[in-house]
């Protein structure tokens, strides 16, 4: 029996807490460094990826605990153990309490933003597009297919997009813009995938925990993708993809994916990463804790963690000067990779001729 990707990475993202329970855990109490311990000991046996960002766990924890007294507050606490968790570096890696949500935020804040919404919608999409299943959509003059697809936390339906490939089937070249788009649900990337391709194909791979050590892990299971149904309409033309460092979690799977597929081209910057499957827990006191426990990889076993560089010979940046005057070089250079290239059908029509 083949099991269903959406419900084997469900089954492998909760196997982290099935596993957890097969190991002896110490009980904290719900007091200052009880709670210190707790959340130190959660991360220690259940983040994914110490070896990769050659993480000193035991010395990092070490330091910030000094910073405890027995006078420390809840609220003084919640930033020591904020500050510890930023040494992660990693974006998937949240403390909640009732009055605050630690994030770090330098997998983006650091870098340039290379796209403004506005002038795409002003200057390219001149204020006239369609909208479905949060996707915006329109062929652009010179009969290119531009799709905006902000979030995949928006669900795509799959009839939405057979009108919305319907619509734009009649291009030179397909453009998805997935810029800003800062994960949601792995469901999505297999709905657009699915309308690329025409064989199943192994988009990545996964692993999960399978004990508390740090390189306690099962080896890596394929990730497929298969091609969506006949009756669906397809893209079987080339794909520019355009990313920026904003692109995280399921956008940065997305792209690794992407840039596998032989008729797809990814233009723009390196992608924020997100390489990890979260896993949540919580401290005695309440507060929750959420991080990477299964590492995600390419289709060449690579880890996608760090993020997903651009096609070779194909970074390209849109300053923020440019940006204000409507100028988007990252896809006024994907424009110009399909302008000249043939419309559908007009290899047929030379040969009638």
């Amino acid at each position: 029996m083949r099991i269903p990707t959406t419900i084997l990475l469900t089954l492998i993202a909760i196997m982290p807490a099935f596993l957890s329970s097969c190991h002896d855990e110490p009980e904290y109490s719900d007091t200052i460094y009880g709670n210190f311990d707790a959340l130190c000991d959660i991360v220690d046996t259940r983040y994914c990826f110490f070896k990769e960002k050659d993480l000193d766990w035991v010395k990092i924890t070490k330091a910030y605990r000094e910073q405890i007294t027995p006078e420390t507050n809840s609220m003084e606490l919640f930033f020591i153990c904020a500050a510890m968790l930023d040494e992660l570096k990693d974006g998937h890696v949240n403390l909640t309490s009732r009055y605050n949500t630690s994030y770090y935020r330098k997998w983006w804040s650091d870098y340039p933003q290379d796209f403004n919404l506005r002038t795409i919608e002003e200057n390219y999409l001149e204020f006239n597009w369609l909208t479905t299943s949060g996707i915006m959509y329109k062929q652009l003059p010179g009969e290119i297919a531009y799709i905006y697809y902000p979030s995949f936390s928006y669900i795509i339906s799959e009839t939405s997009l057979d009108y919305i490939l319907a619509i734009l089937h009649k291009s030179r070249g397909l453009i998805i813009d997935i810029r800003n788009n800062g994960g949601g649900a792995l469901t999505n990337i297999k709905t657009l995938v699915g309308r690329l391709i025409s064989e199943k194909i192994t988009g990545g791979y996964i692993m999960h925990k399978t004990g508390p050590g740090h390189e306690d892990f099962s080896k890596p299971f394929p990730i497929e993708y298969e091609p969506a149904e006949d009756w669906h309409v397809k893209w079987d033309g080339p794909v520019v993809l355009l990313t920026n460092r904003s692109c995280f979690s399921a956008a940065n799977d997305f792209t690794a994916v992407m840039k596998s597929l032989p008729n797809v081209t990814v233009v723009g910057a390196r992608t924020g990463g997100g390489g990890g499957l979260p896993f949540s827990s919580e401290l005695p006191n309440g507060w929750g804790v959420r991080f990477s426990a299964c590492p995600l990889l390419d289709s060449s076993m690579q880890c996608t963690e760090f993020g997903i560089d651009p096609t070779e010979g194909y970074e390209v940046h849109a300053s923020d000067e440019e940006l204000a005057q409507g100028k988007d070089a990252i896809l006024d250079r994907a424009i110009e990779m399909l302008k000249d290239l043939p419309l559908p059908g007009d290899d047929e029509g030379e040969t009638e001729k």
